[in-house]
């Protein structure tokens, strides 16, 4: 049995026991605690996806991300996405332009993924049917990420922001021409109260906790977000392991 299976085995038992011997705990439609924690944190019963303009041809320009983390991280909003019953909306400005297509993954990924096309407008917001298959999922959390963070993000969060959304804006499943871009347009999120966030953050702020039944499928998208993750797996499997040979 390979490493990551032994520790998926490990999750679903544990999860298994916090779902006989109930505790209070976030579940998928939960957002705040008895405690008060989760209160801050994303909740994911109102919350939409909105992957923009995540364009072949516009990824070979982003300086501030390599590919692979960038196309890493848009695939594991994908499928955390799905998991979690988030809805998602993709739009690209123009397709069959220099851009280029979009990543084929996200709507691989992410089937239950609704894509709108533009008719030429670098930001979404001006499109009418964008803005409408926004507002038809009444959700009043908008998490994006696209490329360029500079423009394809920053301009309709910008705008959802001034409409009365709550945004998140994930930095590093956006990308942009320099780090100088991105520094500004990071500036210029916190000014107007766009918060910026990393997939990461995401995944760890929509998991909430290890005792819910999609703990497995969930340890495996911190290997995306988190490559080095593998090794905590590892160690964690190698530490079952010896513990049941000492017994």
């Amino acid at each position: 049995m390979t490493t990551l299976r032994k520790f998926l085995h490990a999750l679903a038992a544990i999860a298994a026991i916090a779902i006989v011997s109930p505790i209070p705990h976030a579940s998928a439609q939960t957002s705040v605690l008895p405690s008060g924690g989760g209160a801050a944190l994303i909740d994911t019963s109102d919350v939409v996806l909105l992957l923009l303009d995540h364009q072949a041809g516009l990824f070979q320009t982003v300086k501030d991300v390599t590919i692979t983390d960038l196309r890493n991280n848009i695939i594991m909003l994908a499928k955390l996405a799905t998991l979690l019953k988030i809805p998602i909306i993709t739009t690209a400005s123009e397709p069959n332009g220099p851009n280029g297509p979009l990543m084929p993954e996200i709507h691989q990924f992410a089937p239950h993924a609704k894509y709108v096309g533009r008719k030429g407008e670098v930001n979404a917001w001006d499109n009418a049917d964008f803005v409408n298959a926004v507002r038809a999922t009444g959700k009043k959390t908008l998490i994006m990420a696209g490329v360029w963070t500079s423009v394809c993000v920053m301009f309709p969060a910008l705008d959802a922001k001034a409409a009365g959304y709550k945004v998140y804006a994930v930095m590093d499943a956006s990308g942009d021409p320099s780090e100088l871009a991105s520094r500004t347009t990071l500036a210029r999120f916190i000014q107007a109260g766009v918060i910026p966030t990393s997939t990461n953050a995401v995944l760890s702020e929509t998991h909430r906790t290890w005792a819910r039944p999609e703990a497995a499928e969930l340890a495996k998208l911190y290997a995306l977000a988190a490559p080095n993750y593998d090794a905590v797996i590892e160690s964690y499997v190698k530490a079952l392991e010896v513990g049941k040979q000492a017994k």
